[in-house]
């Protein structure tokens, strides 16, 4: 089908899906939550506005780029062959440009308006995820989302530069909690889709070492996120009531990880994924709210 063609069947659904807006808005609460846990009051308002934009643009450019590497492999995958590439309904031009306007208004904003650091990591991001791990982690080792999780988990750092300038050690912790999250967040999904996987030869550690293997390594890394997630709390940035719920919320996660290793329950994978996308929302809100109930003046 040819660009011209595929103009013409696009709709603005479908260049919205090429953002993978789901995705976007999870990183966006992770954001903004970095922003407000970067100050003791109000985040300014330029930031706030200006500074989530840029960032939100950014990662939808590199989302649109996924779409657009992987739409071959999109096409073979019951999971993705209904996205707007693999229909064929935007063209190769189309997506390239539409990445290219995303991305480059991205980084204007925030080059002009917030500041040139968090506009750098920014780009960082982007390309770790776009091209790092979308053109060659992926397809190279079963240790992908390991590796290129480091890019999605940038957000809550960019928040906080968006607004202070700097890079704060707490900063690095938030990034740290989503580095570890990710892993067993998305490796439930890959043990559901394996055989999808398999067909188009994405070794994604299901694939490559099996799926008891994969099972034994969500609990491990389960058990990492939830330690890491007590040292907010640990290092004084947060207090009891983020505290009582990241036990909680881990607790929730640990007895999913151990659902997958006693692999009695069919749908534990993917119920396992869905509450690490609610775990990870919740915990964020419960830091946040705890950061004005119990606020903490040590730096």
């Amino acid at each position: 089908m040819t660009d011209m063609a595929a103009t013409a069947k696009a709709t603005w659904r479908d260049y919205k899906e090429l953002t993978k807006p789901n995705v976007v808005l999870l990183m966006i609460l992770t954001s903004v939550i970095g922003m407000f846990m970067a100050v003791p009051g109000m985040v300014p308002l330029d930031a706030l506005i200006l500074g989530n934009l840029g960032i939100a643009l950014c990662a939808g450019a590199a989302a649109a780029v996924n779409h657009l590497v992987d739409q071959g492999v999109d096409q073979r995958m019951a999971r993705t062959s209904k996205r707007p590439m693999a229909q064929g309904r935007v063209g190769t031009l189309q997506a390239t440009a539409f990445a290219l306007i995303l991305g480059g208004s991205g980084m204007a904003i925030l080059l002009i308006w917030v500041n040139a650091l968090t506009a750098w990591l920014t780009f960082a991001s982007l390309v770790g995820y776009a091209f790092v791990y979308t053109l060659f982690l992926k397809r190279a080792t079963p240790q992908n989302i390991v590796i290129g999780g480091l890019a999605g988990a940038a957000p809550p750092l960019l928040g906080w530069t968006a607004v202070t300038g700097e890079i704060h050690g707490h900063a690095l912790l938030l990034v740290l909690i989503i580095f570890a999250w990710t892993p067993p967040h998305f490796w439930a999904l890959a043990i559901h889709r394996k055989d999808e996987y398999a067909a188009v030869d994405i070794p994604m550690l299901p694939v490559t070492h099996g799926d008891a293997f994969t099972r034994l390594h969500i609990l491990l890394y389960t058990i990492i996120m939830f330690l890491i997630t007590l040292l907010p709390f640990v290092t004084r940035m947060s207090g009891p009531l983020y505290l009582l719920g990241a036990v909680v919320l881990g607790g929730g996660f640990l007895y999913w990880a151990i659902e997958l290793m006693r692999n009695r329950n069919p749908e534990a994978p993917m119920e396992t994924f869905k509450y690490s996308i609610i775990y990870l929302m919740a915990l964020f809100v419960i830091m946040l709210i705890d950061h004005y109930i119990f606020p903490i003046t040590a730096a």
